[in-house]
């Protein structure tokens, strides 16, 4: 077992990266900023600039935001102005009703919010100037969602932060996390220190039942879960698994206003990480103790993948996080660290390659297509079929597997990141 120390470092870890979030993160944290701008400024502003790196555009332009009705970034800045606390994080838009949005909306019909593209910087990164007769703030977000590194108030900086997990220096890398230590970590720590990642299954569930009303986006958990009724497609692990979490996707990017438990940063990966395994987990009767460390192995492993890849890239974030859940399924299945090492070999080799063309009401597709996968390639594994380091990118060394992703996320994908931001922005 990990030492004391080690373990609450890693606990840390998850508690840092799994959090609950209302709406997707992109439009909230331009929201965040707006916020923190409007509350320096001390009163409400005339004009509102906002200037945003091209992935926090391009996750942007087409999400619903939570409680309006309304896609993109402007109504997302206007709500964070007229009804924003910064100190609610990413659920700085909990507290829109209908007058604070009839005053949102006034603002955005009469060109007072500005929304622009700017080259150079981090791939997430937000600045938001807020501006009265008298007085001008302006707020800095770069690199996660919630790191406020900057504030200033008529060109004197009021608060100065920092960029923590620059590329050079990726969050975890002090606790040097592996595949094999994530595994020991969430096979032997003590239950009760890893038993609070049932919050997030109780909030996840929660905007699943409410996406399977059907109200929400391309209603993908719905309808599949209705062609299950009709016996089109099998009730089993793998459906059962996609409805429910493409359930979850369809609400969530329809603007719900439930909250979801995010993973690094992302709702859809939250989701992602979790649902599946706790679908597996009712379809195979597994026990409690079983599930939370499941859940914990998927939730770590999706942590650990994403490190390398970064917060915002061509890459499509499902494949970290159903990579994730992978390993979690897996794990409930009776899988070793073997096994697992496979299931994550098999994920690489399976849907590593989808896009991110921006957050929509379609990401509940690939939301279900990576659950998909996620489950065939554990029930691969566990059959001791791998793919091998005669495949592509696939390395001998699963911890080398995951690094060769992370380049080619970080580094092979950075033109087709710029062709998919420019697509968008010239249609």
């Amino acid at each position: 077992m990990l030492d004391i120390d080690e373990r609450h470092k890693i606990i840390a870890l998850i508690n840092r990266e799994v959090i609950p979030a209302l709406g997707c993160t992109e439009p909230v944290a331009v929201a965040l900023a707006t916020a923190k701008s409007r509350e320096v400024l001390e009163e409400f502003p005339e004009t509102i600039e906002v200037f945003v790196s091209g992935n926090i555009y391009k996750n942007g332009m087409g999400v619903g935001i939570p409680g309006t009705g309304m896609i993109g970034l402007p109504i997302a800045a206007a709500l964070g102005a007229v009804c924003g606390n910064s100190k609610d994080g990413l659920e700085v838009l909990k507290h829109v009703n209908d007058e604070n949005l009839e005053t949102a909306r006034r603002m955005v019909d009469g060109k007072q919010i500005d929304i622009k593209v700017k080259e150079g910087t981090d791939n997430l990164y937000i600045e938001s100037i807020c501006k009265s007769k008298n007085h001008t703030t302006r707020t800095i977000i770069s690199h996660r969602h919630t790191n406020i590194i900057y504030v200033e108030k008529n060109g004197k900086a009021v608060f100065k932060g920092s960029e923590p997990h620059s590329a050079k220096e990726k969050p975890g890398t002090k606790i040097n996390l592996s595949v094999a230590k994530i595994y020991e970590f969430a096979d032997q720590t003590p239950l009760d220190e890893i038993e609070f990642i049932l919050e997030g299954v109780k909030i996840n569930k929660a905007i699943a039942k409410e996406g399977m009303t059907g109200k929400y986006g391309l209603k993908t958990g719905r309808t599949i879960q209705r062609n299950i009724t009709r016996k089109y497609i099998a009730d089993d692990l793998v459906s059962h698994a996609m409805s429910l979490t493409a359930a979850a996707s369809d609400a969530r990017m329809d603007g719900c206003t439930l909250p979801v438990m995010s993973n690094s940063g992302s709702g859809n990966q939250g989701i992602t990480a979790i649902l599946p395994v706790v679908a597996v987990a009712q379809k195979t009767g597994a026990g409690e103790e079983k599930l939370i460390r499941a859940l914990i192995l998927s939730n770590l492993m999706a942590i650990y993948n994403k490190q390398f890849i970064g917060q915002l890239t061509a890459l499509c974030g499902i494949l970290t996080a159903a990579t994730g859940a992978a390993c979690g399924v897996c794990y409930l299945l009776g899988g070793n660290l073997d096994q697992i090492s496979g299931t994550i070999k098999n994920m690489a080799a399976s849907i590593t390659g989808m896009i991110c063309d921006g957050a929509k009401l379609g990401c509940s597709l690939k939301v279900s297509a990576g659950v998909s996968s996620a489950v065939y390639c554990a029930l691969l594994a566990m059959e001791g079929s791998y793919t091998s380091d005669t495949d592509g990118i696939i390395a001998e060394d699963v911890d080398q597997t995951i690094r060769n992703i992370g380049e080619l996320a970080t580094k092979g994908m950075l033109e087709t990141d710029r062709h998919i931001i420019n697509t968008m922005i010239s249609k």
